[in-house]
């Protein structure tokens, strides 16, 4: 059974970092039992998790939606420019979400460490991920869709 405990920190730090930095709401959608980690989408960032409990938390998105992320964060950047950099701009974004996830869990006591966040995105890329139940959530913004699939023991 996966803890709220566990699982909310990493939304609240989603939600936080999309309404300080991106000054854009995430609304809840459907929340799935899954059976593994994979991301549904083509944007992927991956971060490992040792401590009170171990497991991993994979945040994907669409590509269009990490570019209009993007473009949002950077204005200045060509269509051809943020085709190239998108994923270290996603990249920041997901250091500040772990950042604020790392302080939530820190402040209720909850002994954590996380992986540096690992940025994939394309069609045709595989990563073996442990097979392991996942709670799947859906959230929604203004850029896009955002799964957050939490897989932890």
């Amino acid at each position: 059974m996966i803890n709220a405990n566990f699982v909310n920190p990493f939304l609240e730090s989603a939600t936080g970092v999309f309404k300080t930095v991106l000054g854009a709401d995430l609304r809840r959608g459907r929340i799935v039992l899954k059976e593994q980690t994979d991301p549904t989408h083509q944007v992927a960032i991956i971060i490992g998790i040792v401590g009170a409990v171990t497991g991993q938390v994979v945040f994907n998105m669409t590509e269009e939606a990490a570019i209009k992320i993007s473009r949002h964060l950077a204005p200045q950047m060509t269509d051809s420019e943020l085709k190239t950099e998108f994923p270290d701009i996603i990249g920041e974004i997901a250091n500040m979400i772990v950042g604020n996830a790392m302080n939530l869990f820190a402040a209720k006591g909850t002994s954590l460490d996380m992986t540096p966040p690992t940025i994939i995105s394309g069609t045709n890329v595989h990563v073996r991920f442990v097979r392991q139940t996942t709670l799947g959530v859906n959230l929604y913004s203004i850029f896009g869709p955002l799964e957050v699939n939490i897989a932890l023991k």
